[in-house]
């Protein structure tokens, strides 16, 4: 019975204090790892109101694609009155 007693003392004189300090350090960390969160929550909130912006991307390329189409159409029309300008010359 006395050896019991003896084990429970070394259970509470030892290892509990050894158990909480090391839950001691988990909670820190865990705490800690909030800070990080909401900084990623908060960049990853920008970096969607950035691609808002995406669908505005195909609109641009259609405006792209007419705008080289009609500065081609005015080359060739340049090419044309340069050649009727050398052949007169």
């Amino acid at each position: 019975m006395t050896l019991y007693w003896i084990g429970d003392a070394i259970l509470l004189l030892a290892i509990v204090p050894v158990v909480l300090l090391l839950l001691n350090g988990v909670l820190s960390e865990a705490r800690s790892i909030v800070p990080s969160v909401d900084r990623i929550k908060a960049a990853a909130a920008a970096g969607s109101r950035d691609l808002d912006a995406a669908p505005l991307l195909l609109t641009t390329q259609d405006q792209v694609i007419r705008t080289v189409e009609t500065v081609a159409d005015y080359g060739g029309s340049l090419d044309v009155i340069l050649d009727d300008a050398e052949a007169k010359a």
